[in-house]
C-alpha cells in the first residue's frame, strides 16, 4: 500500500503499512472521506510526520483527537489553521508558555513552527468526521500511533516526552524513563488545566533537558 508519509518514517513503518488492521482503516478512512466530511483535509493526514523526520525528533507531544470543526484540524495535534481562533485547550497551553518562559501568546496558533524544529505533535487518531469528536477512534488508528511510540521507544533516545492527562499517559507507558524526559501532568483543557497543568514547567523542562543533552533548545 502506498502511503504519502515522510521517507523516514515510511522506511520505519512499512511493516504497519502491511498489516491487516492498516488495510481496514484505509478502506474506513476512504469511505469516510469520499462520503462525509472529515477533518484534516485528506493531504494533511500524515502533516505531523512529514514536518518532523524521525531524526529530527526532540520533543513527543501528544494529543488525542484531531480538531472537529471547520478550518481547524491541519494533522498537527493541539494547533490550528492560520487565522482560527484558539480552541480553549490551547489558550491555556499559551498562557503556560508565556508564565513559564516569558514569551508574549502568539498571533497565530499554527504550531507549526514547533513541528519544523523537532516537535512531533502527535495525535493518537489521525482522522474525525465533522461535529463529532471520537468518531474516528478505535478504527486502527490507536494501533498505528501505539507502533510510533514504540518505534521512537525502541530506536531513539534522550527524547522529551509531554503527557498531558491520563489518556496521553496511559499511551505512553512504554517510555523507558531512564532513557528519556516523561513530562506527565493534568491536560490543558478548561476542565483540568487548573489542577496541575499550570505552573508545570514542562516548556522550561524540555528545553533544559534538550540543552543538557547537547541539543538545541525548541524556541517556543
Amino acid at each position: 500500500m502506498d502511503v504519502k508519509i515522510e521517507q523516514s518514517w515510511k522506511d520505519r513503518l512499512g511493516e504497519e503499512f502491511a498489516k491487516p488492521y492498516f488495510a481496514e482503516l484505509t478502506d474506513f478512512v476512504r469511505n469516510e472521506y469520499r462520503s462525509r466530511t472529515c477533518y484534516p483535509p485528506a493531504g494533511l493526514i500524515f502533516n505531523a510526520f512529514n514536518h518532523c523526520p524521525f531524526d529530527k525528533v526532540k520533543v513527543v507531544l501528544l494529543g488525542q483527537d484531531p480538531y472537529h470543526e471547520p478550518g481547524q484540524a491541519h494533522g498537527l495535534c493541539f494547533s490550528v489553521q492560520e487565522g482560527c481562533p484558539f480552541p480553549p485547550s490551547l489558550v491555556n497551553i499559551f498562557k503556560e508558555v508565556q508564565s513559564d518562559l516569558g514569551r508574549p501568546v502568539p498571533r497565530s496558533g499554527d504550531l507549526t513552527r514547533w513541528a519544523d524544529q523537532g516537535v512531533l505533535l502527535l495525535n493518537a487518531t489521525l482522522t474525525v468526521r465533522a461535529h463529532q469528536a471520537g468518531s474516528h477512534q478505535n478504527r486502527g488508528w490507536e494501533q498505528f500511533t501505539d507502533a510510533v511510540i514504540r518505534c521512537l521507544a525502541t530506536q531513539r533516545e534522550h527524547l522529551v516526552y509531554i503527557l498531558w492527562g491520563a489518556y496521553a499517559q496511559r499511551k505512553g507507558a512504554i517510555i523507558n524513563t531512564s532513557d528519556n524526559l516523561v513530562l506527565q501532568s493534568p491536560h490543558p483543557s478548561p476542565l483540568s488545566a487548573s489542577r496541575g497543568f499550570f505552573g508545570n514547567h514542562h516548556f522550561s523542562q524540555a528545553n533544559k533537558y534538550l540543552v543538557a543533552m547537547g541539543q538545541t533548545p525548541i524556541d517556543w
